[in-house]
């Protein structure tokens, strides 16, 4: 079953690049010299492959968040807001608070965590004490979440004046690698003389790296060797044999989409702290939440497997903003990657096709013998 999945995950991803050559075709523009301009403007140089990095790490989170509610047998549609409330703790933390280095990086990431857990928590109490779809309840709850978050920007102690900016974080609250040397006169002398060190280093580059591949190991732990993730995957397989076994399904439900709001707030700590806090945060939707569906849909839910499904995901769209150099739409990336998510959906729908109709023909099969059996 895995190795059907991850095969069905390449043929996907070979369909949509042929499939995005005819488009590039019929445009006119040379499919093999575009796909050489993603390629090379995701990973061609040092300060693409750090870019490429810093794009794919909100995407790895937000993918496992969903890909974790999803072996739960839950649809978290609101990794979004889950993103953005996760953001505003750590902004509000990282803005406000005093506090030691790393300290204050450390707290502001748990804050963030937080925030998206209570966001995640209450989407599981909707429907474990309410019965509300969750996939509708989390969707008004990425819009609450955004237009929370353009709330508080309206006030003076976060919003940057004439600014549709919040103020940025203290430096005491970034997680970027080597953030404050890199200001600094001997940092900026030392950069300025190895230029391969500059490279790498002058993108936003921070510890998210390491904290979303560690979430990643940690999420696959849970769900494949402990009691917890046990408990959750039996509920989302069968909710009624579950509760017969003995497990609470809604404190497995509410903890479920706890966990998955952890993950994707986490994502939002990450990037203000790491990424857009020199600048602070804006009154906009980033959209990473949404994005991480489709990574976890690359990924086939697998923990482990949202790495590379956001690392490929973010090389094409950070890659595939350089098609404008050669004179072609960068939205045809986005075309590639929906034909992926296409095709990679469409084993589930000839399964269902094939399941019925070998039901129905074992259920003809058995309707001649007993035709042939009357006679």
């Amino acid at each position: 079953m895995k190795r059907n999945r991850f095969i069905y995950t390449i043929l996907a991803i070979v369909l949509g690049i042929i499939i995005g050559s005819i488009i590039l075709l019929i445009s006119g523009t040379n499919p093999v010299e575009a796909y050489k301009v993603i390629f090379l403007g995701a990973f061609g140089k040092p300060k693409y492959i750090s870019w490429t990095i810093v794009k794919a790490v909100p995407l790895i989170l937000t993918g496992l968040s969903v890909a974790f509610a999803f072996n739960t047998g839950l649809f978290n549609i609101g990794a979004e807001g889950q993103y953005i409330v996760g953001s505003i703790g750590a902004l509000v933390v990282g803005l406000l608070l005093d506090l030691p280095p790393v300290v204050h990086g450390l707290v502001a990431l748990l804050v963030g965590a937080l925030c998206g857990y209570l966001w995640g928590a209450i989407v599981g109490i909707l429907k474990a004490k309410f019965q509300v779809n969750e996939v509708i309840s989390s969707i008004m709850m990425n819009w609450i979440a955004f237009y929370l978050s353009n709330y508080l920007l309206s006030f003076p102690i976060l919003r940057s004046i004439e600014s549709d900016n919040s103020y940025p974080i203290k430096q005491s609250a970034s997680i970027k690698i080597a953030g404050a040397w890199k200001m600094s006169e001997s940092g900026r002398a030392y950069l300025a003389q190895h230029k391969f060190l500059k490279d790498i280093l002058n993108p936003p580059l921070n510890f998210g790296i390491i904290i979303a591949i560690i979430a990643a190991l940690v999420v696959w732990y849970i769900l494949k060797k402990t009691t917890l993730g046990y408990e959750l995957r039996a509920v989302g397989f069968n909710e009624k044999a579950a509760e017969y076994g003995g497990i609470d399904i809604n404190k497995s439900i509410v903890k479920s989409m706890g966990i998955a709001g952890i993950l994707a707030g986490l994502a939002g700590a990450i990037t203000v702290l790491g990424v857009s806090g020199d600048i602070g945060i804006m009154a906009a939707q980033e959209g990473y939440g949404f994005d991480g569906m489709a990574v976890a849909l690359i990924a086939g839910n697998n923990p482990l497997g949202t790495i590379p499904a956001a690392l490929l995901y973010a090389g094409l769209t950070y890659g595939g903003g350089k098609l404008t150099t050669i004179g072609t739409y960068s939205e045809v990336v986005n075309i590639i990657i929906g034909i992926m998510i296409l095709f990679i959906a469409m084993p589930k729908l000839l399964d269902m096709i094939k399941f019925f109709f070998t039901k129905w023909s074992k259920k003809d099969g058995k309707n001649l013998e007993k035709g042939g059996a009357n006679e």
